[in-house]
């Protein structure tokens, strides 16, 4: 019996998760069908246009608007962003800095330097973490 290697697939939506990539703002035949590791893997290692353009000027999902306001998904949300940006749109928020995108950056500084505070403890033999009852 000859065993057959069934090539791994996923749905659009997984693959444009992991490429980076809005999914709506993808090319319909990316879209329509399922993406096999093989061709995830070579839109990863030679970007075609379309997906080099998608990430240079968007429109971006949320995590990476996210990033490149350096707060986090839900402070987005807090800040009434819901919906994909171009990095056009990305600049001008960093240029009119809102007061809810300096509150969240302010906050999400706060949260990286307590995990910071938190992963040194640890690693310097601290007090291990008590379970909640």
């Amino acid at each position: 019996m000859t065993s057959h290697k069934n090539a791994q697939t996923m749905k659009p939506a997984t693959a444009a998760k992991k490429l980076g990539v809005y999914l709506e703002a993808t090319p319909a035949e990316f879209r329509e069908g399922a993406v096999s590791r093989d061709e995830l893997n070579a839109l990863q290692a030679d970007p075609p246009e379309w997906l080099r353009e998608l990430r240079r000027n968007g429109p971006h999902p949320r995590p990476v608007v996210a990033a490149k306001l350096g707060v986090s998904i839900s402070g987005l949300a807090r800040g009434g962003i819901t919906e994909a940006l171009t990095t056009e749109q990305i600049e001008a928020l960093k240029q009119e800095e809102p007061e809810w995108l300096r509150k969240e950056r302010a906050t999400q500084a706060e949260v990286r330097k307590e995990a910071a505070r938190i992963k040194e403890k640890h690693a310097a033999g601290g007090d291990e973490p008590q379970p909640r009852s």
